[in-house]
């Protein structure tokens, strides 16, 4: 394994029908210490027949070694190389003649922190981008220059007011980045809830999904 791009090769793991024959593909980015498999049990709470779901995998389960709100070069090659499996899946899907506003984005935890940071760094119209317990990545004060426009994706952050790895303060400003990239963002704090998903989130990403 490439010490340099320590992500490249691993598996994808799918569910559902083939992008091509499905409606959306939603990409799935599974948290620290899961696995893709793990995460295809959010395709089965969906239950959206015309969804293809693909979830690849982080080498020794985990996209980057240190919080996401350390300095980022502190997470390289991780995040890099990261970003490259993601950019490599969304050039595939473009190849099969899936066009990037057919392609949603859900992340749990790091998965959700590095799926918000990508999404930032390559705005455009996508289908959409579901955060479960997240935010964008980088210690406090890193400057938010994006480029390019969401042009209205929906965007939905879901996060617990007393979530032990995910500060309050990161889900605000990162909702408040998507709106100046001209997201439609949908912030949900839930009280003391903690790190973990609940059913309205699964509740709201199916409508947005269906809709």
């Amino acid at each position: 394994m490439p010490t340099s791009d320590p992500h490249a090769d691993q598996p994808i793991v799918s569910e559902g029908p083939a992008p091509t024959a499905a409606r959306l593909t939603l990409v799935l980015v599974h948290g620290r210490g899961a696995a893709a498999a793990n995460i295809l049990t959010v395709a089965r709470e969906l239950q959206l027949d015309d969804v293809a779901f693909v979830a690849p995998q982080a080498a020794s389960n985990t996209w980057y070694p240190n919080s996401f709100l350390a300095p980022i070069a502190q997470n390289e090659p991780g995040i890099g190389s990261a970003f490259g499996v993601l950019s490599r899946l969304v050039e595939s899907l473009r190849e099969q003649g899936v066009d990037p506003s057919r392609i949603a984005f859900l992340g749990v935890s790091q998965g959700a922190c590095l799926a918000l940071e990508y999404v930032a760094r390559h705005a455009r119209r996508y289908a959409g981008m579901f955060a479960l317990s997240g935010g964008l990545i980088g210690p406090p004060g890193t400057p938010r220059v994006y480029t390019g426009s969401l042009d209205g994706t929906p965007v939905f952050l879901g996060c617990s007011d007393v979530d032990p790895h995910i500060p309050l303060e990161r889900v605000h400003e990162s909702a408040d980045v998507f709106r100046r990239l001209g997201a439609a963002v949908d912030e949900r704090i839930y009280a003391g809830m903690g790190h973990i998903v609940n059913a309205d989130e699964m509740t709201v990403i199916r409508r947005l999904l269906t809709a």
